[in-house]
Parts: structure tokens; C-alpha cells; sequence
């Protein structure tokens, strides 16, 4: 992949994760400005790589999930500090946690904070305890609005916890991209789970679950910024 052919896929997944309408070629050379055949015809390596795909109706493009993984392994260094946005969500995050309380209402309240911040399902497991919030911010996602995601999200969850115990993940962070998710291949969600440490458990995580289309860059860096939060309230 070239270096424009990088920036454009990048500009790509981000765009449709703001606005959920296929990227064309027009607002794009706009944003590089190049010609809208330039455009056109990276877009086509793009798609013949698998990065993008194109609704049968539009003429934008739309990210694969091989587009979504390109883009989460290109997330460095640098993205762990964050936007102000990022900050001031991280810093909100700090305070529910710190002035919960008891440690079971820390973790709650980390999973409602992820839940309202990023409007996807919030998810703690410590343990043989789960916790889970924000299903009616997941399901009205519109992608997700049909019986065949739904059911696919709901089998992710009713397996997720036997499945982090078995799999015992070992990475801080680990992020699982449709068809890449262990459970739930066709829900077309992505899961985005942190482990951390923890007094009551060996095994505690916490994420979300949401839809292909996120805004990968922040709910990454919320994920993790939480899991190190908690490790600090709780130990």
C-alpha cells in the first residue's frame, strides 16, 4: 500500500465512522486535493486489496473488515495520548470511578461512563461476576436494527465470559473486528477488551461492543484508559 493509498483508506474509516455514508470520490479529493479520477482510481486498488467495499447502489466506498484491522494496527505510539476530547472524557472517567465508592460500584460506574461515552454496550467480567450496560445504545445503531445482529451480538455476550477464561488473553488490549470476534462472527460488532489487574480476580477485563464502524482511535484509547483507572482504584 502506498503512503496516499494509506491516507486515503485511513480518511475513509474515519469519515464513515462519523457521518455512515459511503465515502466518495468527490469529498475526498477535496481533502487531498487531487483530481476525482486520482481519487477514483485509488480507490480501486483499494477495493481490489480488500480494504474497501462499495454498496450495490453507491459509488463511495465503505471499509472491509480487513480495512477496520489495517487501521487498528496503524494506530501508534502517539494516539495513546489523545485529543482534548479524549481528555476531557478520560478526565470524567477519573472522577465517576475515584468517587464511587465501594469497588463493585467502581466497576459499574466505569461501565456506564464507557456506555455514555461511546454509546456502544459497556462490559465488565471479574471473575464469575459480569457486568453489563447499554444495550439500547448498541441496538440503536442501524446497522445492528435486524434479527440476524441481534441474535449474533447476544450469543457474543451470553459466551463472552467462559470465552475470556478460556482464552486467557494476555495483551493490555485486544481488539476483535466482525468475522474476527470467537463468538457472534456475523453480527458485524467489534469488541474492544482490556485486561487489568485486579485484588479479586486473575482474569478482569473490561470493554465495549459495538458496531464495525466505530471511531476506533477514541474508544481504544477510553478502553484502555479505563482498565488503567481501575487498576488504580481497586489496587
Amino acid at each position: 500500500m502506498t503512503e496516499r493509498q494509506a491516507a486515503i483508506l485511513a480518511a475513509i474509516v474515519e469519515q464513515y465512522a462519523e457521518v455512515m455514508s459511503p465515502v466518495g470520490s468527490v469529498t475526498l479529493a477535496k481533502l487531498f486535493n487531487a483530481s476525482s479520477a486520482t481519487i477514483r482510481a485509488e480507490m480501486a486498488k483499494l477495493e481490489e486489496m480488500g480494504y474497501v467495499t462499495h454498496p450495490h447502489t453507491s459509488a463511495g466506498r465503505i471499509p472491509t473488515d480487513q480495512g477496520y484491522r489495517w487501521f487498528v494496527n496503524s494506530l501508534g505510539e502517539q494516539d495513546k495520548v489523545g485529543a482534548p476530547t479524549i481528555n476531557r472524557s478520560a478526565r470524567a472517567i477519573d472522577t465517576r470511578v475515584r468517587n464511587a465508592g465501594e469497588p463493585d460500584q467502581a466497576i459499574r460506574s466505569a461501565v456506564r461512563s464507557l456506555v455514555e461515552l461511546t454509546q456502544n454496550v459497556g462490559l465488565a467480567t471479574i471473575g464469575p461476576s459480569l457486568y453489563v450496560r447499554g444495550f439500547a445504545s448498541l441496538f440503536d445503531q442501524p446497522e445492528l436494527m435486524n434479527f440476524t445482529s441481534a441474535r449474533e451480538v447476544a450469543s457474543l455476550l451470553d459466551n463472552l465470559e467462559p470465552w475470556l477464561k478460556e482464552a486467557g488473553l494476555n495483551q493490555p488490549l485486544s481488539v476483535y473486528i466482525g468475522r474476527e470476534n470467537p463468538i457472534g462472527k456475523n453480527s458485524g460488532c467489534t469488541l474492544i477488551i482490556s485486561r487489568f489487574r485486579s485484588p479479586y480476580s486473575d482474569e478482569s477485563y473490561i470493554g465495549v461492543l459495538g458496531p464495525t464502524r466505530q471511531d476506533y482511535r477514541t474508544v481504544i484509547n477510553l478502553v484502555r484508559h479505563t482498565g488503567r483507572m481501575l487498576e488504580t482504584v481497586l489496587n
